[in-house]
């Protein structure tokens, strides 16, 4: 376990903001965690990657962050397997691994900023696949008391980018380990935005194509953090009923969208772009000009300048289309 005071955190967030923790702990075990609990005190924050946080100025808390490693088979089957994965594994390694070894169900979530811990937190989703496609269980441990608890899938309440750890849980367990279920036959998703394009006439795709598709659209349209402070994609998708869609799509034909389940997604990098912000900055925050959904730290933009942006978006594209869009960034 290391603890520091003081601690800078600008290494810890994808923005780039340059702010400091009160007091930052980073455990490596289970049971390093249950002996820190007892003592903790004030507010508590438990961060992974730091790739969905807008530190809004230093925090005078405590912050947690796990070093949990290891991937390891769980079960075995014949068309399928369970991998157990530390909470503190770099996601995109695992995506890497879990390919490499020819399990398929997380390809398409290549290159996705950030830790195991926060996939399952977060629901991280690209591309038609979400996390709860393939979360079999998360283990925590209670920051209260210190007791081991595991979420089955169905308890974790998964919806588009949210689950029970964002909602009434918030904040109450650190995750340490995530298991997930991989298939040996892998059946491709390649629907969901212009994967088939990328892949082009191959007669027989396989996860690896898919993944490196994948992992160049990203390159190709979002900006690198170590050299322009991002956190991804700024704002969830909105989805919209039917009758709100067919309304929208009178006016805009070419509208793109998406069947869900409760309704039509619509990108709101689409209806932001439609609003000419793509590209356009206030202060030292920008839209990126590659990818509306993204805002970008043009060098030194503040906390401030960053939200001032975004509250200027949501204002034109509630104007423009009469629909709210949300961050999907947390506000720390």
């Amino acid at each position: 376990m290391k603890e520091y005071k003081n601690y800078s955190l600008l290494g810890h967030n994808t923005f780039g903001m340059d702010v400091k923790a009160r007091l930052y702990v980073e455990y490596g075990s289970e049971d390093e965690l249950k002996e820190l609990v007892p003592t903790l005190s004030g507010e508590v924050l438990h961060i992974g990657g730091g790739s969905n946080l807008l530190f809004k100025g230093d925090y005078e808390g405590t912050v947690l962050h796990s070093v949990i490693k290891g991937i390891e088979v769980a079960d075995d089957t014949t068309d399928e397997i369970l991998v157990r994965v530390g909470a503190g594994e770099v996601w995109d390694d695992f995506v890497a691994w879990a390919v490499e070894h020819g399990y398929g169900g997380v390809e398409n979530l290549s290159l996705i900023p950030g830790e195991v811990g926060a996939s399952a937190v977060q629901n991280i989703g690209a591309y038609g696949v979400e996390v709860k496609d393939v979360l079999v269980k998360a283990e925590t441990i209670d920051l209260q008391s210190g007791e081991k608890r595991v979420f089955e899938n169905a308890a974790c309440e998964y919806a588009y980018r949210q689950s029970i750890f964002k909602k009434e849980l918030k904040g109450r367990y650190a995750i340490t380990y995530v298991t997930y279920r991989l298939q040996k036959q892998p059946v491709l998703k390649l629907d969901y935005g212009n994967i088939k394009a990328m892949l082009g006439d191959k007669d027989r795709q396989t996860i690896a194509d898919v993944r490196q598709a994948i992992i160049d659209i990203r390159n190709a349209k979002l900006p690198n953090p170590k050299v322009q402070g991002n956190a991804g994609s700024f704002f969830m998708n909105p989805v919209v009923s039917r009758e709100k869609f067919l309304s929208i799509q009178k006016d805009y034909p070419q509208m793109p969208f998406y069947e869900v389940e409760g309704g039509v997604k619509i990108p709101a990098g689409w209806m932001i772009d439609q609003c000419g912000w793509k590209g356009k900055s206030l202060g030292r925050a920008a839209v990126h000009d590659k990818q509306a959904l993204v805002l970008v730290n043009l060098g030194g933009a503040t906390s401030d300048e960053i939200l001032t942006l975004c509250n200027a978006i949501c204002k034109d594209v509630q104007d423009k289309f009469g629909i709210d869009i949300h961050p999907e960034v947390n506000f720390i």
